[in-house]
């Protein structure tokens, strides 16, 4: 028997849907319709790799340096990403969450993210997740249980793949009126208009030779107040929104162009935020959690056509 290097294995089921998280940080491992595979995971004996399906708090993305200033105290994090020189996605992905529940179609995980070194507040994690009738949803909320406001930010890592070899042949739609240009090291230099530029994703375009690893705002919401992000293939006869809902405010594109060969443009990460890079610098969208307050962020995944 293969030991999981992630953790006890959650395998949650409706009808044809089947996902499955894992003890590690929460992660969503797999999901898939019958035989077709909604995301690109991993498997039980994989060691993760590319952040995939991995919960991002207490901020997502990177921070400049690992350096941010809070209530008039500097902070320094640990450089998570050394060749940047950032802290990125956060401080639980590499913790076990304990599961509180389980069952056919429903896991709910929970952890505690104590005070430490550049990050000096209490918060309490849980994570749901629920398959239904039109797919997963996830929920996930942050408890202060410290004594003073802690900064705080959400994101989470699918790929997200819509039955192509190669994402370049599938069609993406993404419901954004802006992107953030970045800089060499991942970092926003400045919020664009998308229109008149390759980023300009409101109708549904084919990836082709498309490199993203992009952060967009200014989502635009149906009447249910959720920012849909489509991936397609191109027959149009079937695909998967990836929605995101009230306080994800950004969402990253990521066609895996820097991931090992084997693993390249297999798949897109779509990924919900609730703030954008460095926003425990800049302050944008970040939030300010105050002690006893709870913030929660909901998202999901729902397979179309075949």
């Amino acid at each position: 028997m293969q030991e999981s290097r992630t953790g006890r294995q959650l395998t949650l089921r409706h009808g044809a849907h089947r996902a499955v998280v894992v003890e590690l940080g929460a992660a969503l491992r797999s999901y898939s319709v019958g035989e077709h595979a909604v995301l690109q995971g991993f498997a039980a004996r994989d060691r993760i790799t590319g952040g995939r399906g991995q919960i991002l708090v207490p901020w997502p993305n990177r921070i400049r340096d690992g350096r941010y200033r809070w209530n008039g105290q500097d902070q320094q994090l640990p450089l998570t990403e050394p060749a940047g020189g950032n802290a990125i996605h956060g401080l639980l992905r590499w913790t076990s969450w304990q599961v509180v529940e389980s069952s056919d179609s429903r896991a709910v995980l929970e952890v505690s993210l104590w005070p430490q070194p550049g990050y000096p507040f209490h918060l309490h994690m849980r994570a749901e997740y629920a398959l239904g009738d039109s797919g997963l949803e996830v929920a996930v909320t942050a408890r202060n249980l410290d004594t003073s406001a802690a900064p705080y930010g959400f994101g989470q890592h699918p790929y997200v793949t819509a039955g192509t070899a190669v994402v370049d042949q599938a069609v993406l739609t993404v419901p954004a009126r802006t992107w953030l240009r970045t800089d060499e090291r991942g970092l926003p230099v400045a919020a664009e208009p998308v229109a008149g530029t390759p980023y300009d994703l409101r109708t549904p375009q084919t990836i082709g030779a498309r490199q993203l690893d992009t952060p967009f705002g200014d989502l635009d919401r149906d009447a249910d107040g959720r920012a849909v992000v489509r991936l397609a293939h191109p027959s149009g006869a079937f695909g998967t929104d990836v929605w995101l809902g009230e306080g994800a405010d950004y969402v990253q594109l990521y066609t895996g162009d820097t991931l090992p060969p084997a693993e390249r443009r297999r798949a897109i990460a779509v990924e919900p935020m609730t703030c954008p890079p460095d926003a425990f610098r800049s302050g944008t969208a970040l939030v300010d959690l105050g002690p006893g307050e709870r913030h929660t962020v909901c998202w999901g995944i729902t397979p179309w056509g075949e």
